[in-house]
């Protein structure tokens, strides 16, 4: 069964700092906080939805820096959510928050309460670069945030920001190497989305912020799959959720609501492009087998691959083979 989270926003609740790059209640498309109630509702309609599948699934608390926020209010959601983790209903509670928010007697109190994953916002590894968009804390914070919760037998998951205020694609390679070093389960790949209301929104307006291109997000992002699946780190997330308010505030970035599907066929064109170079396939027609799941992967949005193999002299046709494994594909030369 695949994992599922029940998830519920907590914005911009318990943060400290107002993030050069945070508007959160854009981004969830929700300003007001949940109560216990909600937790109710929100686990008795996925129970309806989800069924069995709800013992592979995690309540989830997103959005905020949960360990930050008002303690008897954090223990209240704790509360209505721990009676259904108990009985063994779902898998367990993940939550949300700061690398500075983080210590000992507050990982006791989540152990106690159910909570099963904890997922820190690094956003970056590069001091310089969290300074600038005021994140108040640092990458050592991350490291011993990190260390602890691992110590402590939670899963632990990092998220990631690229296109930050004064970061580099260099940087961005930089950060995912420290991250892979602390040896998270998972990790989420934000690229940075500069939304009205926020400081890099002023600083965009005023012409002295851009973040990275699409296309140069693309191939980053696709290179970092890569990168931290090769170590068994699951990339959960790349790309933020899509949502009216999101689309609303947006003043700039590289969004597309399908993200993720760019760079997977990115890194198909990738394997592919490699695989022609290694072998020396001539230039000409050829065939690309792959799984059926794969298809739409490989032949690019709007047929991007297709158009790229040709100007590299290869006239493509894609074609679904079921003996094709997820990743895997063959080529043959038509000649």
């Amino acid at each position: 069964m695949k994992h599922a989270n029940v998830a519920l926003f907590v914005p911009h609740n318990g943060c400290p700092h107002q993030c050069s790059f945070c508007n959160q209640r854009s981004i969830t498309g929700q300003a007001v906080q949940p109560s216990p109630q909600d937790v109710h509702r929100a686990v008795h309609t996925a129970i309806q939805s989800l069924g069995e599948e709800t013992k592979n699934a995690e309540i989830a608390f997103f959005g905020g820096s949960f360990t930050a926020i008002e303690r008897s209010y954090m223990i209240s959601l704790l509360e209505a959510a721990y009676p259904y983790v108990k009985d063994g209903t779902f898998s367990g509670i993940r939550i949300s928050t700061r690398p500075d928010a983080i210590n000992g007697e507050i990982l006791s109190l989540l152990k106690q309460y159910g909570v099963t994953t904890i997922e820190l916002g690094a956003q970056s590894m590069d001091d310089r670069v969290l300074e600038q968009n005021r994140r108040g804390h640092t990458a050592r914070q991350v490291e011993q945030a990190s260390e602890q919760i691992r110590a402590f037998g939670f899963t632990l998951g990092l998220q990631m920001m690229t296109g930050l205020f004064g970061d580099t694609i260099p940087g961005a390679y930089a950060t995912a190497a420290k991250i892979a070093a602390l040896k998270p389960q998972c990790v989420r790949i934000y690229p940075t989305i500069i939304m009205r209301g926020t400081e890099l929104g002023e600083k965009y307006l005023a012409g002295v912020y851009r973040t990275f291109s699409l296309e140069d997000t693309v191939t980053l992002c696709a290179n970092l799959l890569d990168f931290f699946e090769e170590r068994g780190i699951a990339v959960i997330r790349l790309g933020l959720h899509s949502s009216p308010e999101l689309e609303r505030d947006m003043l700039s970035g590289p969004w597309h609501p399908a993200f993720r599907q760019l760079c997977e066929s990115r890194r198909m064109l990738n394997r592919i492009t490699d695989y022609l170079q290694t072998n020396c396939i001539p230039k000409g027609k050829i065939i690309i087998c792959v799984n059926p799941r794969c298809l739409s992967t490989a032949i690019g949005n709007q047929k991007s691959n297709l158009k790229l193999l040709a100007q590299m002299g290869f006239q493509a046709t894609v074609k679904p083979d079921v003996s094709c494994l997820n990743s895997d594909f063959s080529i043959f030369e038509i000649r």
